[in-house]
């Protein structure tokens, strides 16, 4: 068995952490995982992954911890409510890379900071959905202490294929809002621009033709425009995720005066109470064209 200072915990394995912990384990880390739903543990056990009961355990046996989990409240309660950084080894590292906002991540400096100085905590969300989590392709925002580098970058090469270190703890998080707002617009623009093909009699391949190979649409929204054209909403990143990101864009933001993203807070607020939350933020274009229609 592999060494403690050898293993990786990462706790939450929904869509992003179950892709992390296989990417982790596919790159021959030794590494627990812990769910608060134990059924999406299950396949990673038959990976080679030991399955923690809780999160204190699981912490207990690793020298990093990873976070990931849906907001700033299940980070506090896995962290102090569940016993995680109370369990952690003095000189461990926690990389929390969860997207939970400036607040969020203020939050977590905080707990880190009073109740264990001796454990190095690295602010380190990620850009990418489900597909470059398995495949180990995200691209990471990491920012924390200099020492804590050398120890992670197995760990980070085997998730991402790019790691930008951005400065201290909380600036990674900085950069996610801005990386998601610059998302959350694109998608937009691909929902806004197919609704309005639509509605003035054009296909959405011939969008797709006539716009995915030019300089103004990016990798990520030609793929978008594909998944469009088949009628694929499946999530590969949901609506309802990506709503949260833009509101803890707007909380960030306090006082900017911008309407834009309020804007798209509103509407995108309105998808998700008809019940397509859980779809890819692509299903937006399928909400306004069924609204347009039914003017």
């Amino acid at each position: 068995m592999a060494g403690p200072q050898n293993r990786v915990a990462v706790l939450g394995t929904g869509a992003m952490g179950h892709g992390m912990a296989t990417s982790a384990l596919r790159a021959g880390i030794p590494t627990i995982v812990w769910n608060r739903e134990p059924e999406a543990t299950r396949d990673l056990a038959q990976l080679g992954a030991e399955v923690a009961e809780n999160p204190a355990d699981a912490a207990r046996q690793a020298a990093i911890v990873v976070t990931m989990v849906t907001d700033a409240d299940a980070v506090i309660s896995i962290a102090r409510d569940q016993g995680m950084l109370a369990a952690l080894a003095p000189d461990s590292i926690w990389v929390q890379m969860s997207t939970i906002g400036v607040a969020g991540i203020e939050r977590v400096a905080t707990l880190a900071r009073e109740e264990r100085p001796d454990v190095m905590l690295l602010d380190a969300p990620v850009s990418g959905s489900r597909e470059p989590a398995e495949l180990g392709q995200l691209t990471i925002f990491a920012s924390g202490p200099d020492d804590a580098r050398a120890r992670v970058t197995p760990l980070f090469d085997a998730l991402g294929q790019r790691t930008i270190w951005v400065g201290p703890v909380g600036t990674g998080t900085r950069v996610k809002v801005v990386n998601n707002t610059w998302l959350a617009l694109g998608a937009e623009a691909v929902a806004a621009s197919v609704s309005l093909a639509r509605r003035l009699g054009l296909e959405a391949d011939t969008v797709v033709d006539a716009l995915a190979s030019g300089p103004l649409v990016s990798p990520w929204q030609a793929a978008k425009l594909q998944r469009i054209v088949k009628g694929d909403f499946s999530s590969q990143f949901s609506l309802s995720l990506a709503l949260k990101d833009v509101r803890l864009a707007l909380d960030a933001a306090g006082n900017d005066p911008s309407t834009v993203l309020r804007s798209l807070a509103a509407e995108w607020q309105l998808v998700v109470d008809q019940g397509l939350g859980n779809e890819d933020v692509t299903v937006v274009t399928r909400a306004l064209e069924l609204q347009g229609a039914t003017r």
